[in-house]
């Protein structure tokens, strides 16, 4: 039964997959110095940089996750910036006790996300998307 709807099920996973990136993409470079202070809270340098290249990052990788165009890469790159921003900037081991337990769920829950991610990386995007039509998926034939 659930091979029918495989390809579906691939599609709105990808799509909550990058909501978060898409959108923190787009915040990021909607305020710049903002994000810039957080990110040298953080100890980066040339934080303004970064800022827009976080922000171009998130949003253009997690845009190709929707839409399937090189999925796998776009997932895999994610994963990566997803593991060191989580342990740069949700530190937990190192914080008080009344600010560790959030950083550890924040932390965690990035983990959980990387891992997703992981999967998408190993098992591809299912026959919706981009990748799909080059692979023959439906849109091949559309």
């Amino acid at each position: 039964m659930l091979d029918t709807v495989k390809s579906p099920l691939a599609l709105v996973g990808r799509i909550l997959l990058a909501l978060m990136f898409v959108l923190a993409g787009a915040s990021k470079l909607g305020d710049i110095s903002g994000t810039a202070g957080y990110i040298a809270s953080g100890g980066v340098p040339f934080a303004s940089a970064v800022a827009v290249a976080v922000g171009l990052f998130e949003l253009i990788a997690g845009l190709a996750l929707v839409v399937g165009f090189q999925a796998r890469w776009a997932a895999l790159a994610l994963a990566g910036f997803t593991l060191l921003a989580s342990v740069l900037f949700h530190p937990f081991w190192s914080l008080p006790a009344d600010q560790a337990f959030v950083q550890q769920l924040l932390f965690m829950k990035n983990v959980s996300v990387a891992g997703g991610l992981l999967l998408v990386a190993a098992l591809g995007t299912g026959s919706i998307g981009f990748d799909g039509r080059r692979a023959g998926g439906p849109l091949a034939r559309a």
